[in-house]
């Protein structure tokens, strides 16, 4: 497959590697990747088993290095590419943030923040689903079918 270094299945490729890092860690394989103006400016995994600390999504690590990166509480300008639908607390984390646009690797049917209201997200953010769902898949299902020993 050969990718524009600006399209989205470029950018999501790259929270894919991160949720990579994640699944060589022991960690559920999630990834998220910030990007402004075209340029990478964030990106992390779940740590949550590292770093003992419920919190540390993939999404919210990433929000907190955009904001740093940034030097600003909001990311309107902004871009995060997830691997996994994002949970009600990381989508309350980027509703504060009034992200300009989520796009979304594969759909979490049992905790995803679109199971109790989509109205979490920020009206004005833009969201677009289902980018290399498949591969952000994959990933989870070969975790825990490892995780579980079969």
């Amino acid at each position: 497959m050969s990718l524009s270094i600006y399209s989205d299945e470029h950018f999501m490729k790259q929270a894919l590697n991160e949720a990579q890092n994640a699944y060589e860690e022991g960690e559920i394989p999630v990834g998220a990747v910030i990007v402004c103006e075209n340029k990478i400016i964030a990106k992390d995994h779940n740590r949550t088993e590292r770093l003992n600390d419920a919190t540390a999504h993939a999404e919210m690590l990433a929000i907190t290095a955009a904001q740093n990166h940034l030097g600003s509480k909001y990311l309107n300008e902004c871009s995060m590419f997830v691997t996994l639908e994002p949970c009600s607390m990381c989508a309350g984390g980027l509703f504060w943030t009034q992200i300009g646009r989520i796009v979304i690797g594969a759909l979490d049917k049992e905790r995803g923040f679109s199971n109790f209201s989509k109205a979490i997200i920020h009206p004005k953010t833009q969201l677009k689903l289902g980018v290399m769902a498949s591969e952000s898949e994959v990933l989870l299902k070969d975790f825990f079918k490892k995780l579980r020993g079969n």
